[in-house]
């Protein structure tokens, strides 16, 4: 049976994808805490105050209640039929004592069938739950429904441990770009998918399966920003690291929040390095603190007004 999944007309932003708790053990013990690429962009947008709900698969269990408080925390609002699995998915990752880490995941992703009523301006998508069955399909078939309707991003966030054989995970990323707006991908996202090509060629490559722009995020070398017109280069902002946990996530948050009022038709220069600045800043942010802990509206305004007064 079709349920629907319908965030109210306020919600201006859908996120569709895993949540899950991520554990770190070490011989002291383990310390864990919500993470899942999708759930942190939604996590993100809540503290950027745009409202945004999230369609997920959690379980009735301790994990899926703390990982609800966290998002209720940012006004995340949570779709009926997100609470559908046995056990919460977990991504353990077991320290040794010289520091390096062995990763154990207990990933379920199994999304019923749902359709989009009302559709908000923007529907983002990402990560492990656009490459594991059986919810891959049900995230597709979402994404389909909205291409055309509302602007369609997406963020393969590339687990090679989780993916798949490569040539597999490389169709169903291209099947999943070519019903985006806009795709956003790291350099080693990029590297994966397309070893053979450099990052202008990805680009390239990626834009000519059918989105507006791409995004480059490249970590202390910035971002970069490219449509089938305009190219620009985003230096990083110098940052004092805790650690890099919720990054990417804090750009892409940023990155849609500037998507709102932009969009992605006949992007100026200007536009483009606005939303990157933006973005990028919102990474800069969230690396100078411990944990997926990105922005709030005030603190990226902040930045990127010290920033432009430092330009200027």
């Amino acid at each position: 049976m079709t349920t629907n999944a319908a965030p109210t007309p306020s919600h201006e932003i859908l996120v569709i994808g895993e949540a899950l708790i991520d554990i770190v053990a070490t011989d002291q013990g383990s310390v864990d805490h919500p993470g899942g690429s999708p759930a942190n962009v939604a996590f993100g947008l809540g503290r950027l105050g745009v409202p945004v709900a999230l369609l997920t698969a959690l379980g009735d269990d301790e994990f899926g209640a703390k990982i609800q408080s966290h998002l209720a925390a940012a006004d995340v609002q949570l779709l009926p039929g997100s609470v559908n699995l046995e056990r919460t998915a977990s991504a353990t990752a077991v320290l040794a004592a010289d520091g390096s880490a062995r990763y154990e995941f207990d990933i379920n992703w199994d999304l019923a069938p749902h359709t989009i009523d009302p559709m908000p301006k923007i529907v983002h998508a990402g990560s492990i739950a656009t490459f594991l069955e059986p919810g891959a399909e049900a995230v597709a078939a979402l994404l389909a429904q909205a291409k055309g309707q509302a602007l369609v991003t997406y963020d393969p966030n590339i687990r090679p441990a989780l993916v798949g054989e490569h040539d597999l995970a490389l169709s169903t990323f291209e099947r999943m770009a070519s019903l985006c707006d806009v795709v956003k991908l790291s350099d080693e996202d990029a590297e994966w998918l397309y070893p053979e090509l450099d990052q202008q060629q990805v680009a390239t490559t990626i834009l000519a399966l059918g989105p507006k722009l791409v995004v480059l995020t490249r970590g202390g070398d910035g971002a970069e920003l490219t449509s089938n017109t305009s190219q620009v280069q985003i230096p990083a902002i110098l940052s004092e690291v805790a650690d890099t946990i919720g990054a990417g996530d804090s750009f892409m948050s940023a990155l849609l929040h500037g998507l709102l009022a932009l969009g992605t038709a006949n992007l100026t220069t200007t536009q483009l390095e606005k939303l990157g600045r933006s973005a990028v800043a919102a990474g800069a942010v969230a690396v100078r603190r411990s944990g997926a802990m990105p922005p709030t509206l005030q603190e990226l305004t902040a930045l990127l007004e010290e920033q432009e007064l430092a330009a200027n």
